[in-house]
């Protein structure tokens, strides 16, 4: 029994057409031009949301098996970014569904992935992470609609109109939200004595 591909199957002697090996190698090559491209952008929305780098990575990697799994579609997406995120986004809301709970972790790699590579002193990157932490911790205790929309026009720095399309809301409805989220984390923010 043989567990090549069909199409390598030497009892058989068919192989693609030229036509089809090409589009499977092309295909494959774009998939591996949006992995080296778009993987740190989704791990970094995978894991504002999660808050657990194993979870993250996870997520994109399943996020990018479901490209895979539709490559025939590569063609007809108009912006490569927002589907990514999308996909990679709807990845982590359905675990989180599933779940019904996220559990909190205190990984030192999740604190040393947070560290920016700058060309600051350890003592003022640790407290850089830590009001980075402390922010998003604040972000954390918006309301789900205000929290998503911040999370990608603010952390993510998608326009509008991709948050939108994203979350499946108008632009408009984007805009108040943002707006909404914003004051709420300036009032947590002035509470917490954290400058802005």
């Amino acid at each position: 029994m043989s567990f090549a591909p069909a199409f390598l199957d030497d009892r058989t002697s068919t192989w693609p057409a030229p036509a089809l090996l090409t589009t499977m190698v092309e295909s494959t090559e774009a998939i591996a031009a949006l992995v080296e491209e778009y993987s740190s952008t989704l791990y970094r929305v995978a894991y504002s949301v999660t808050r657990n780098v194993a979870e993250a990575e996870d997520a994109v990697q399943e996020a990018f098996v479901r490209v895979l799994r539709h490559r025939e579609k590569l063609g007809e997406i108009r912006d490569h970014r927002v589907w990514l995120v999308r996909i990679v986004w709807n990845v982590v809301l359905d675990k989180k569904r599933r779940a019904k709970t996220r559990p909190e972790t205190d990984d030192i790699a999740d604190h040393t992935r947070s560290l920016r590579a700058s060309g600051l002193a350890a003592d003022q990157s640790a407290i850089s992470s830590q009001q980075y932490q402390r922010i998003m911790a604040l972000i954390d205790q918006l309301p789900r609609k205000e929290r998503e929309a911040i999370l990608l026009s603010a952390v993510e720095e998608l326009s509008t109109a991709q948050a939108a399309e994203i979350l499946g809301a108008t632009e408009s409805s984007i805009r108040s939200r943002i707006f909404r989220a914003r004051r709420i984390l300036a009032e947590l923010l002035e509470k917490e004595g954290i400058e802005r």
